[in-house]
This record gives C-alpha cells, structure tokens and sequence, in this order.
C-alpha cells in the first residue's frame, strides 16, 4: 500500500481547536484510493515543527506528504502554488517565537513550487460543489515556514516524494467568536480533502 503522510497543526492564535489537525484525525487511518493515510500532529513552532516532520517522513518513508494548515478569512480550500523562503511572523508563535524577515534556509532559493496536481485538485472540488482555489501566498507564518522546508528537504534530498500545502479555513464554531469570517464544515473539509488525495492517485 502506498503511504501518504498528512499533518495538521495545533491550535494557535488563541484559538482552542484548529480545522487542519481536526481534519487529520477524521482521516488517519483511512485508505484512499491507492493510499493509506498515516497522519502525524504538528507543533505550531518554527523550526520544531520542521523537525518533527522530517522526522515523520524518515519513520514511514512515504510517496506523498500533504501538509494542512488553518486560515481564517479565506472561504474555502487553498491549494497552494508556491513557498518563499522568509519567515516573518506577526504574532507570536506557540513557544512565543515571532521572527522577523528571517530566511527559512539560509542560502536557499527563493521560493518552491509545490509538486502536487494542484489544479487538478481545484478542479475535481470545484465540480463536486466544493468551494476550493488555488492560492500564491501562504503567508510568512508557520504555515509557509513549513511549507518552504518540506520542498527544500524534498529538493535536497533528492527522493521521489511529492509534496505540498493546504489551507482550509475555519470551523463554525470558530467562525462565531469572528463576525463575518466565513466558515466550512469539518464534514465538508474532510470530503473535500478526501478528493485531493483521490486525483492523487489518478
């Protein structure tokens, strides 16, 4: 069977619940089309989430590695096109952490392109009524600070394992602590991210 690696975040911001490791666990466990998910929960942490997830590539040496993260304002599934090598942080991190204009490889080029069908994936939601684009910013968070060291690890190393970034936006029960954020439902999210692995294997 063929893994696919899939990680969400903890919570962060202040927020009690985070939308990518709700979706995680609904699907850990599951087999997909051609793929078994093996999902894995990501500090929100610069540079420790980093590590925990080569970790979790060297320990089930998996095919494909999607990584999920929250972003609340957007209205439906980001598949995201491009990680830049700057972290810049405008609130704190989960260990109180905020760099400023700091590159996430010294050195490194200045940005990654994803290596997912991400269009593709845009597309089959956008068919089943799921309200999905494609992004070119991942922020300058955790999130792209990820993003970027998955794809510069994957260069480097020079393994055949594909890989990308996700964002989904927030939960209803989130949604309701900021007025007018617009929302998904985890059942929604989860189907949607269930479609994305789909035409991974198609």
């Amino acid at each position: 069977m063929r893994k696919l690696l899939l990680t969400g975040f903890e919570p962060f911001g202040g927020e009690s619940i985070n939308p990518a490791v709700e979706a995680v666990h609904r699907l850990q466990g599951r087999v997909i089309g051609s793929y078994e998910v093996i999902g894995l929960e990501l500090p929100t942490v610069f540079g420790q989430s980093m590590e925990r997830l080569l970790a979790g590539i060297e320990e089930t040496e998996p095919e494909v590695v999607i990584a999920l993260g929250q972003a609340g304002g957007r209205r439906g599934i980001s598949f995201e096109r491009i990680a830049v090598n700057l972290s810049d942080a405008a609130i704190d991190d989960n260990a109180g952490n905020r760099p400023v204009d700091v590159p996430v490889v010294p050195e490194g080029p200045a940005a990654y392109w994803t290596t997912l069908p991400v269009r593709r994936m845009a597309d089959r939601l956008q068919v089943e009524g799921i309200p999905a684009s494609l992004s070119l910013s991942a922020g300058t968070f955790v999130c792209n600070h990820l993003f970027y060291g998955l794809m510069h690890h994957l260069a480097v190393s020079g393994k055949p394992i594909r890989g990308g970034f996700i964002h989904i936006p927030y939960l209803p029960e989130q949604a309701e602590r900021h007025p007018g954020a617009p929302s998904m439902a985890l059942e929604q999210l989860v189907a949607g991210l269930e479609l994305a692995i789909r035409v991974m294997g198609e």
